[in-house]
């Protein structure tokens, strides 16, 4: 009973920490957003990606618009429902179908590269940023290099792009076109971003021990964030009606995208680095680096929890 007792303690401390270091990172994350060096990052991935995104336009939209109308004029049921509209006098919306296809099918492409540019453009500066104005006094190991970051990253991507490929089918469905891409995009921007955030300051035995430690928290910040990922995408609710604000709503919605994934970033940045910093206020700086056939830094921080109690650094 008493086990038990002290189990349920501990679980709760667990819980109220890692929701306070959430909250905390949060609004730190919204207050560097308008920091004038943050601001100014932000426009080389939006240029990179208005730029490409214009070119590809320019060369394959009339293409694409084709080939999917063609696609879907093949379909005995999309031309039954076509002429449903047309009845009713809704058949403007025939032209509206396929090139609003186009930009749905484009919209995970968009999603993807901008999460990406932003992880290679901005998130080692903001690193470097919130390191130098909140935690001047933490050593930097550099546990993962750029190499292992790219790797890292890519590896990650080339995941995401397999569910989100295998899950399209399912997105004919109303309710999970608005669950699975918002997930994978989040379980993808938790696995970069964390990831990045201790590159420069943890070892590579404490970015293993956060990681676990801190997964449930992470993710679900991967995930928030993937929600606000998904925010452009109502756009082309727009799109359907006025198709030929595209060439504004797409720069717009990749002007969104630079932004949120800036934002989640500086979140993961807040807290990846106070959770190391606590984590070293807990363990001695030289356990960290012991044996990992001991149990590794996780290990050893789960040790230090049993034999003095939870911890009380601010």
């Amino acid at each position: 009973m008493a086990h038990c007792a002290a189990a349920v303690v501990d679980f709760v401390w667990l819980y109220s920490q890692a929701m306070t270091l959430l909250l905390d990172s949060f609004w730190r994350a919204v207050a560097y957003c308008v920091h004038p060096r943050v601001i100014a990052l932000s426009f080389l991935p939006l240029i990179l990606m208005v730029l490409l995104s214009f070119g590809l336009g320019y060369f394959f939209w009339e293409g694409a618009v084709a080939s999917v109308a063609a696609w879907l004029a093949s379909f005995e049921l999309v031309e039954a429902l076509l002429a449903w509209l047309d009845q009713i006098g809704l058949g403007a919306l025939r032209s509206v179908f396929a090139p609003l296809l186009v930009l749905v099918l484009a919209t995970p492409v968009i999603v993807l590269l901008c999460l990406l540019l932003v992880a290679m453009f901005m998130t080692p500066a903001m690193v470097d940023l919130v390191g130098q104005r909140r935690f001047a006094g933490l050593e930097r190991k550099h546990g993962g290099s750029l190499v292992v970051s790219v790797f890292w990253s890519l590896g990650s991507t080339l995941l995401a792009i397999v569910a989100l490929v295998i899950s399209m089918p399912l997105w004919l469905v109303p309710p999970l076109v608005l669950i699975l891409p918002p997930l994978i995009w989040g379980w993808l921007t938790y696995r970069v971003f964390a990831f990045d955030a201790l590159a420069t300051h943890a070892s590579s035995d404490e970015r293993k021990a956060i990681l676990k430690d801190h997964r449930g928290s992470l993710l679900l910040m991967g995930v928030l964030s993937g929600y606000l990922g998904a925010a452009p995408s109502l756009l082309w609710a727009s799109g359907a009606m006025f198709i030929a604000m595209a060439p504004l709503l797409v720069p717009l919605a990749i002007w969104i995208y630079t932004l949120v994934f800036a934002f989640a970033s500086l979140w993961f940045a807040h807290y990846a680095l106070a959770a190391l910093q606590r984590l070293r206020a807990v363990v001695p700086v030289e356990v960290l680096d012991a044996d990992p056939g001991h149990g590794g830094a996780a290990g050893k921080l789960d040790d230090t929890r049993r034999i003095h109690g939870p911890e009380t650094t601010t």
